[in-house]
């Protein structure tokens, strides 16, 4: 009376369904420098911590006399694990099963994945290679009819923006469905070389009289570099370590805190290389990662979206172990102004930072919005206004630190002005409504035409306003709080990081996170 001839039936079914779609589709798999679905997992996950849901789903054949003959495994692998001890959300695609596509998928695993991750409130890890159970034309032959389209699951995908981190690699050629899927994270990954990203591949795009590789059409040195993924990795290895970072840094939903992490270094530590590290000169640039790097916890900064609006960066990172949201100005790019694209950079990062509750960290060095042709061409004001309003919505503790310029309408964005914000100038720092520099000869125009010596007279104007321009002029009015050492930053911000940690809120915000 035992049950046991089930019990082996039911492991002949997880046997057949771990052949994935066979050794042949697995070797192309190799060959194409790419690792299985399963595979991946493993190497994701922390040892032996998977723990498979739906494993038996997907298609079989039966004889006459009721007896299955052969399965394909559903080319969607899901269920949970863990990932330095804590528990995560896992969905992958099986390139070998139909590349993906529709006909071989069961989109009800997809959506369990993404609801299991937002109602037990756990990370979500998507594995994306392939159309991401898109579409395929095949589809309409094998199931005999056309479909109104509809995108499974992608309830539960936007709702758990708001609700958890959500990591997505792309380890393959992304095409539709894959592609959003992608691209709707915190955080995207593409590996380069192997992962390419596109709304319809190449074959589609020859219809329209474009004929490229899959490089050419959407490799990562497009898609890294206009923001449509964060970051791209050599391998993915690489893609799987920084997923686990990036998760250290986070609660695991918003109704959690990041926790404190052990620090070996010392919060009071003061690095005498901030003392000269803005030139003197202000035509002059200078590294803002070293000043970033000497500030924070050793080793703990964690630079997002390195590639694309480039004059800003950010990051997270840990002080005195507390995890931090990093945002600086790079004078090596339009001198730190703020494009379009910057913009769009700053909106995404401060509500990011708003949605897991992580105090932010501002490096201020903001000469205003990029101005020119091609700023207006590209609306420049309209998206940094929209960068304003993130800054002005945000609820997260707040310190600035004015290293140099904070012009205009963008540098009065480094920080929300309607809420109590720490604040810290170096000597170093230059602001205002605009730059002297180029100010001047429109503002003294008639004076300057009327002297006869025009170069001289200007000399004398720059002359007496470098000294109204001086900090402590505007410390004198209290128009800025603190002016201090440089050297003694990183132990203010690591008071501040303790002071702001008691401040954290957990629970969902007033808005929620769009990609």
């Amino acid at each position: 009376m035992s049950w046991q001839p089930e019990i082996d039936e039911l492991r002949r079914r997880e046997e057949m369904a771990r052949r994935m779609g066979g050794p042949d589709k697995i070797k192309r798999q190799h060959d194409g420098g790419k690792l299985t679905v399963r595979e991946r997992i493993e190497r994701l996950l922390d040892a032996g911590s998977f723990h498979e849901i739906g494993a038996i789903a997907g298609k079989a054949q039966y004889d006459e006399q009721g007896q299955l003959t052969d399965f394909m495994a559903s080319n969607f692998v899901m269920g949970r694990g863990r990932i330095d001890g804590r528990t995560v959300a896992v969905g992958g695609d099986d390139f070998t099963v139909r590349g993906g596509a529709a006909d071989a998928s069961i989109w009800e695993k997809q959506m369990l994945s993404e609801q299991m991750a937002g109602e037990l409130g756990i990370p979500m890890v998507r594995l994306v290679d392939g159309t991401g159970g898109g579409g395929s034309v095949k589809t309409y032959e094998t199931s005999g009819f056309t479909y109104v389209p509809r995108n499974p699951a992608w309830e539960h995908v936007v709702d758990n923006l708001a609700k958890v981190p959500v990591v997505a690699l792309g380890l393959g050629s992304v095409a539709g469905l894959g592609s959003a899927r992608l691209v709707t994270s915190h955080y995207s990954l593409m590996v380069k070389g192997i992962s390419q990203m596109f709304v319809a591949g190449p074959p589609v795009v020859a219809r329209l009289g474009e004929n490229v590789t899959k490089e050419e059409l959407g490799g990562t040195e497009i898609h890294a570099q206009n923001g449509a993924v964060d970051d791209e990795v050599e391998s993915e290895d690489e893609a799987f370590a920084r997923t686990r970072r990036f998760l250290s840094y986070l609660p695991s939903s918003i109704d959690g805190l990041g926790e404190r992490a052990p620090s070996n270094d010392d919060a009071g530590r003061r690095d005498a290389s901030l003392l000269d590290a803005i030139p003197r000169d202000r035509r002059k640039v200078y590294r803002i990662r070293p000043i970033v790097e000497a500030c924070v916890d050793r080793g703990s900064f964690f630079e997002i979206g390195k590639q694309w609006g480039r004059s800003v960066v950010t990051g997270l990172a840990r002080l005195d172990g507390w995890p931090v949201a990093v945002l600086a100005s790079d004078p090596f790019v339009y001198g730190g102004g703020w494009t379009a694209d910057a913009s769009h950079k700053v909106i995404r990062f401060v509500d990011f930072a708003e949605t897991f509750h992580l105090p932010v960290v501002h490096f201020v060095d903001i000469p205003g919005f990029v101005i020119g042709v091609t700023a207006e061409k590209a609306g420049t004001i309209r998206h940094g206004a929209r960068a304003l309003a993130a800054i002005y919505q945000s609820q997260a503790p707040w310190c600035s630190i004015l290293m140099r310029k904070s012009f205009g309408v963008a540098g009065a964005g480094h920080q929300n002005w309607q809420k109590y914000n720490f604040r810290y100038a170096w000597p170093s720092g230059d602001w205002g409504s605009l730059p002297l520099e180029g100010g001047i000869e429109a503002a003294y125009k008639a004076e300057l035409a009327a002297s006869p010596d025009p170069a001289a007279h200007l000399a004398a104007i720059e002359a007496r306003l470098n000294k109204v321009r001086s900090p402590f002029r505007t410390a004198e009015r209290f128009g800025v709080e603190e002016i201090i050492d440089p050297r003694d930053t990183r132990p203010l911000l690591c008071e501040f990081a303790n002071l702001a940690a008691p401040m954290r809120k957990a629970g969902p915000r007033s808005f929620g996170y769009r990609p």
